[in-house]
């Protein structure tokens, strides 16, 4: 997620020690990489669904509970992992949970039942919620004060993984079966786990960080309110994502790949604009939701691929848009708590994964697809709304 003007200073809850040499962007880089394996393993169980289903004997609807599960850990994971390691490398910490995530996809591929499956994918949400929280705040660390284009190169391994992993664990998945898919993502997670070790500096914990700086940041009636959006647009993304196979094969089960490649297109440009509209972030907030619901009104009432695609490629749009606007707008809210309002964000997120998902599966099993569709265009709407009426401190 490239290109933006110069932003302020690294917030002050951002470890506060200089680098010692010249900011290098290979750190970042090497963080884009972690979060894009990361988040690709999340929503694996989106691209293999029906023949993860049949192998471990259960529903598609309760195959959908393996990002459910994935995100139930991360809730518990986000706002604590500072409080458990307030003073730790936060280096080590992040190399810690990248191997974490490899050993829970190598379990995932060998899991002889949905019970050892779901255990793996409980694993990898402590993995995904405690490196997200702590990846701008280091990212801030390894280029200071280019704030926007850090956020934007996380969220661009969102949109990566959201190109390539989908569609290619599709692809995997149809070829030689979902579990040669999910040990190829824990060989991923090894190598960027090398790659880090090789990029990223010794990253020390800012003075303030732990339970003091995340009860300050609960205090924030304004951070809290946002958090509040979070929870609502993400809900109603993902109370359908995990589901976006099915939607497509409704109209053409041929058109499988493209279109999930079409979606990650649209992710992929949403986010490079979110970076360059940052400058604007209120309008921003309150539109991304906005453009979500519309997509999915539309994949909800698409009658032919045309149709489909827009709705698919808007859908990638709009919802990669906000991970860069969440992680800017709680640097901006709470600068010198951004450490906690990013672990919060994380939270919000993945309690929305875990509800949404859940009621997604459970409207698919009992009405098909098109009810959980028009459920998170709702949502999505309640959030754009909301933030359009939240006040942001200036840059």
């Amino acid at each position: 997620m490239p290109t933006q003007s110069a932003a302020p200073s690294a917030p002050p809850s951002s470890p506060v020690t200089t680098p010692a040499s010249t900011p290098t962007w290979t750190p970042v880089i090497a963080l884009s990489f972690g979060i894009a394996i990361l988040v690709a393993s999340e929503f694996l169980p989106a691209s293999v669904l029906p023949g993860l289903a049949a192998d471990v004997g259960v529903t598609e609807g309760t195959a959908g509970l393996a990002v459910a599960a994935t995100a139930i850990a991360g809730a518990f994971t986000a706002p604590s992992i500072a409080v458990l390691l307030p003073r730790a490398d936060r280096r080590k910490v992040m190399l810690g949970l990248l191997a974490a995530a490899a050993l829970s996809n190598l379990a995932v591929a060998v899991a002889p039942s949905f019970a050892v499956l779901l255990i793996g994918r409980l694993l990898l949400g402590v993995a995904i919620a405690g490196y997200w929280s702590f990846a701008f705040g280091v990212g801030t660390y390894a280029a200071p004060g280019k704030d926007r284009l850090v956020s934007s190169a996380i969220s661009f391994g969102v949109s990566i993984a959201t190109v390539l992993g989908v569609p290619l664990g599709s692809i995997v998945g149809d070829a030689v079966g979902w579990r040669t898919a999910f040990a190829g993502a824990a060989a991923l997670c090894a190598l960027s786990a090398v790659a880090l070790a090789i990029a990223l500096p010794s990253v020390p914990a800012h003075p303030t960080a732990g339970l003091q700086m995340l009860r300050e940041a609960l205090r924030s009636t304004r951070l809290m309110a946002g958090i509040g959006c979070v929870v609502l647009v993400a809900f109603g993304n993902f109370a359908a994502y995990p589901y976006i196979r099915l939607a497509i094969d409704r109209i053409d089960p041929g058109a499988t790949t493209w279109m999930l490649l079409s979606w990650g297109a649209g992710a992929v440009t949403g986010t490079i604009v979110a970076g360059m509209l940052a400058r604007w972030l209120r309008p921003l907030a309150g539109a991304a939701p906005i453009a979500l619901a519309i997509a999915l009104v539309l994949t909800a009432n698409a009658s032919s691929v045309p149709v489909l695609t827009a709705a698919v490629v808007l859908w990638g749009f709009s919802f990669n848009m906000i991970p860069v606007i969440v992680q800017l707008w709680g640097s901006r809210v709470e600068p010198e708590r951004t450490e906690s309002a990013m672990a919060l964000s994380v939270t919000a997120f993945q309690v929305a994964i875990t509800a949404g998902s859940a009621l997604g599966g459970l409207l698919l099993d009992g009405y098909g697809v098109r009810p959980l569709l028009l459920v998170g265009a709702g949502a999505a709407v309640a959030a754009g709304l909301g933030w359009a009426l939240l006040r942001i401190p200036r840059a």
